[in-house]
């Protein structure tokens, strides 16, 4: 495959001038550090941080050169790439997620660059946003989701309380009127996500880090979200998975005031909602056909309700993977749904802050609600001889993608770029017991007597590991041919590999990516 480095024009002298001397404590973030890459129209719309100055750009996909001039970043890009933004292209508008000031107060979703006019939340309201962390951005049906965590504002606590969220606007939203809401979102709705342990005291992982795309499994759009616990409670992190029609008829039920300063928020009595409902899309051939119609009523209570009372609920009503008193946290997801050679197996990846990848394949029960996870391997991504020093630092991941075309995973780290297969099918290559009790499906015993790397719609015989095949007993006696596969197996200086805790025994090989 052909790989293209995008040049990104530097920022001026002048510019940086002025970043060094205002920033003389962030003197390495004066660089135009690259926050969004799109496809658009055949070619890329790119913005950069521009020592704190944002810029976007348009280039060719086929010669990167820039298309017309820059312009402003504004709302479209962070001023500190070390500040979390997402953005996507719909019905030819860009919807952002970001902050507009170098010190992060005004977080905003803002829609721009398209036919349908610039429209943004509500500036320095507590009840829109409080210090959001954005996570994902995606468009299903009339709405743009948008993913993120953020500070609290309906519990009564002292201390802060960090929840995830997810909010909608409708795609065809045009704004308020001149007296409400004028150049603002009218359908902007926000519920938490219940990513929880159930018992008679729900045990909650709070924290959003990474989601899937929508992907379509048994019938269902749903979306996986990688959660984890607050770094002052118990070492945790967990996937949840969430129903989108679930989701959206969350946005159709009650929603949450606090009538004063001082007491506890509630649900709004069904008769104290206004009509028509606040936060709906308009209605082409309604009586409000358009959002810049409707009565003031209706305006300012959806800019002082964004809340909803109910909590969207997990799939199945558990999370699919949980682990917990772990030595480092899960931050990065990718997920699979056609692997194996007959594209009906789900895989899911998940990047740890150790550079390390943990493997495991999903497995459907009959009801299409729950599943249960089988895990496979953990895979070391970060390699010291590419990627310089080997310190906690330089082992963060800083994103984790899958390439489908070459069946690799991409792990990006502050100082390199590692790409690790999807599968280790040759660690299995002497012994077919070996090979089918890995449960792997990206694996199978094939024609020439050895464990071979299946690719999807291969039609040669083979076995394969079957569906059924997740015994909870994930460290097997080996047999003897697994027992000759481990008289190669590299240790480290205790005699013991470091995957020993996590790996049925026949696997127990770390390989140098």
């Amino acid at each position: 495959a052909q790989v293209f480095f995008l040049f990104t024009p530097l920022p001026s002298v002048i510019i940086i001038s002025f970043c060094l001397v205002c920033l003389f404590f962030l003197q390495g973030e004066c660089r135009n550090f690259i926050k969004v890459l799109l496809k658009q129209d055949g070619g890329l719309f790119v913005c950069g941080t521009n020592a704190f100055n944002p810029l976007c750009a348009n280039y060719t996909r086929d010669s990167l050169e820039m298309v017309g001039e820059p312009i402003s970043g504004m709302a479209r890009c962070p001023y500190d790439p070390r500040h979390a933004n997402v953005a996507l292209f719909a019905d030819g508008s860009l919807f952002t997620g970001t902050v507009t000031d170098f010190l992060a107060i005004d977080a905003v979703i803002y829609r721009s660059l398209g036919d349908s006019p610039a429209l943004r939340t509500v500036k320095h309201d507590s009840k829109w946003f409080r210090e959001p962390y954005f996570v994902s951005a995606m468009e299903w049906g009339p709405h743009i989701y948008f993913f993120f965590r953020e500070m609290a504002m309906e519990f009564h606590h002292l201390e802060k309380v960090m929840v995830s969220r997810v909010a909608r606007v409708c795609k065809s939203d045009l704004g308020g009127s001149q007296r409400v809401l004028e150049k603002q979102w009218t359908t902007f709705l926000k519920a938490r996500l219940n990513c929880s342990v159930p018992g008679d005291s729900h045990f909650y992982f709070n924290l959003l880090h990474a989601t899937s795309g929508i992907i379509r499994m048994q019938g269902r759009d749903v979306i996986l979200g990688l959660f984890s616990t607050p770094p002052n409670s118990i070492p945790g992190s967990a996937v949840c998975v969430f129903d989108m029609q679930q989701l959206a008829h969350v946005f159709e039920g009650r929603f949450k005031e606090q009538k004063s300063p001082e007491s506890i928020w509630t649900p709004v009595p069904d008769e104290a909602v206004p009509k028509p409902r606040p936060g709906g899309c308009a209605v082409q051939g309604s009586r409000f056909s358009s959002s810049t119609t409707l009565p003031d009523e209706v305006l300012n209570f959806v800019k002082t309700h964004p809340l909803m009372d109910e909590t969207v609920p997990l799939l199945g009503h558990r999370p699919w993977v949980v682990k917990t008193m772990g030595r480092y946290q899960l931050t990065s997801m990718v997920v699979d749904t056609e692997a194996g050679p007959h594209k009906n197996r789900t895989v899911l990846f998940l990047g740890s802050t150790r550079g390390t990848i943990l493997k495991f394949l999903m497995i459907p029960s009959g009801d299409s609600v729950s599943h249960s996870s089988v895990f496979l391997e953990e895979v070391e991504g970060f390699n010291p001889d590419k990627c310089g020093e080997d310190s906690p630092q330089a082992r963060q991941l800083l994103s984790l993608s899958l390439d489908r075309t070459s069946h690799t995973l991409l792990l990006a780290f502050p100082s390199c770029l590692v790409r690790v297969p999807t599968s280790r099918c040759h660690l299995h290559s002497r012994c077919m017991k070996s090979c089918l009790a890995s449960r792997d499906p990206y694996c199978g015993w094939t024609r020439g007597s050895t464990c071979s790397f299946l690719r999807p719609g291969t039609r040669e015989n083979m076995q394969i590991p079957q569906k059924e095949a997740h015994s909870p007993d994930l460290n097997p006696k080996p047999t003897s041919c697994e027992a000759a596969v481990l008289t190669a197996v590299p240790t480290s200086k205790s005699g013991l590999s470091p995957l020993s805790k996590f790996v049925p025994i026949h696997m127990l090989i770390k390989e140098n990516q």
